[in-house]
């Protein structure tokens, strides 16, 4: 078990990491944006079950194994973001759909599909796998034993608290978009707004460095 003085400071680090405007963050403001506030909540939602796996990974040593082998970690940075470069030029290509109702443009695509892109998105994020390996150990007490449980608990919290902020960024990223949904041209270039955002941040995933 993780004592509890190292997981208050655990959770206290990962608010701050997490409240500050990243790649996850960016991608649920987008989708927000270019699907209203469920479409967003659906996306938060896979993207945080995408964490799960990376979670196990590392607290089993895969993510170490990973994070030390540039060839893996860039080409999982390159698959993750080349996906958000086609979410985001599929989002622009639809804009004219955001002048739909929410619950209609939700009810046009199916929560599973919206769920399984947000999967992706997660799980091939190079930068949580990173943050993982980089951060966790540190608030591992080695002299409890059980380290993988250890760093599978501090990992969950991780998501946990991710899931609670991220849905908040998506609720007021929909509730913006459902304000400009009142005119169709306004909600139009809102949408090809969100799409933009998704490809410039597939854009910058891309083209930033492999430290890890």
């Amino acid at each position: 078990m993780v004592p509890a003085s190292n997981l208050w400071a655990f959770v206290l680090a990962s608010v701050v990491l997490i409240v500050i405007p990243g790649p996850s963050v960016l991608f649920v403001i987008g989708r927000s944006l270019a699907l209203g506030r469920m479409g967003g909540l659906l996306s938060v939602v896979g993207n945080a079950v995408g964490m799960l796996p990376l979670v196990a990974a590392v607290a089993l040593g895969v993510g170490t194994v990973v994070a030390q082998s540039v060839a893996l970690f860039t080409a999982i940075k390159l698959g993750g973001a080349l996906y958000l470069v086609y979410l985001g030029v599929q989002a622009i290509r639809h804009r004219a759909d955001a002048a739909d109702a929410v619950t209609r443009q939700v009810a046009a695509r199916s929560p599973w599909r919206l769920l399984g892109e947000g999967v992706v998105v997660g799980v091939t994020n190079p930068k949580t796998i990173a943050f993982f390996v980089a951060v966790l150990p540190q608030f591992v007490d080695f002299h409890a034993g059980a380290i993988p449980m250890q760093m599978a608990m501090l990992g969950t919290a991780f998501v946990v608290l991710a899931l609670a902020c991220d849905s908040v960024w998506a609720l007021a990223a929909g509730t913006a978009r459902d304000w400009f949904a009142r005119s169709p041209r306004r909600a139009s270039h809102l949408a090809a707004t969100g799409g933009v955002m998704m490809i410039g941040l597939g854009g910058v995933l891309a083209l930033s460095g492999n430290e890890h």
